[in-house]
């Protein structure tokens, strides 16, 4: 520990004494450094594959709800766009907290778990392998899981889009059927209340009517009356 102490204070010495110039060049040289860390990271996230939650992050499946909390906060905290002038930061940053937010949500990182251990079992079948075989401790069998994940999630994702158009169909159906009852209900209510509307003049005209017709009736028979003698 006095070590490190004493190596500490030798480097702060050593900067001391570095002339105002040099040490100029030697910050200007540090914040290139940092920069070039954070546009390295930012281009690692966007190229990253964006249904994979925990290749946005780097991190591997099977890490703890800690591990992913340090790991969104440290690269967060790097790329934030705030801190770097890069256009790309926003996007990046959005992409990073979108699939800290997955990794959280324990449903969506259920699925998202089994999908890559189906994406295993699938490429361990298609090629006939058994899951001791020497083949998976490889490093092109994680080049291959990697790829066959992407396609496991790809199809889940299609099947989850066509399963929620064929909701939104079904649900816009249901609601056409319903605003269809809806104005049958409306012109039928509108229908008896013009019918209430109107009773008085309909019993008025039906009773002028009654009158007319006795009054024809009185005047068929005095004509049919014959004159006595």
């Amino acid at each position: 520990m006095a070590t490190d102490t004493k190596d500490a204070k030798d480097v702060k010495d050593v900067k001391d004494e570095t002339p105002a110039d040099t040490r100029d060049a030697l910050e200007v040289l540090e914040s290139e450094a940092k920069e070039w860390d954070k546009d390295a990271e930012i281009d690692r996230i966007l190229k990253a594959f964006r249904l994979d939650a925990y290749t946005v992050l780097g991190l591997k499946p099977g890490v703890t709800e800690s591990d992913i909390k340090i790991a969104y906060r440290k690269k967060s905290l790097l790329i934030h766009p705030d801190k770097t002038k890069n256009p790309l930061a926003p996007e990046a940053f959005d992409r990073l907290k979108k699939a800290q937010t997955e990794l959280m949500d324990e449903k969506h990182r259920k699925n998202l778990d089994e999908a890559i251990a189906d994406a295993r079992m699938l490429l361990i079948r298609e090629n006939k392998w058994t899951v001791d075989s020497p083949e998976l401790k490889t490093a092109e069998f994680e080049k291959k899981w990697q790829e066959k994940t992407k396609f496991v999630l790809i199809e889940n994702e299609q099947r989850r889009r066509r399963q929620l158009k064929a909701q939104m169909q079904e649900e816009g159906r249901e609601q056409r059927k319903a605003d269809e009852e809806a104005e049958q209900r409306k012109r039928k209510r509108q229908h008896e209340e013009d019918w209430e509307k109107t009773r008085d003049q309909r019993i008025d005209s039906w009773r002028a009517f009654q009158k007319g017709k006795s009054g024809d009736s009185d005047k068929k028979k005095k004509k049919k009356l014959k004159p006595i003698g």
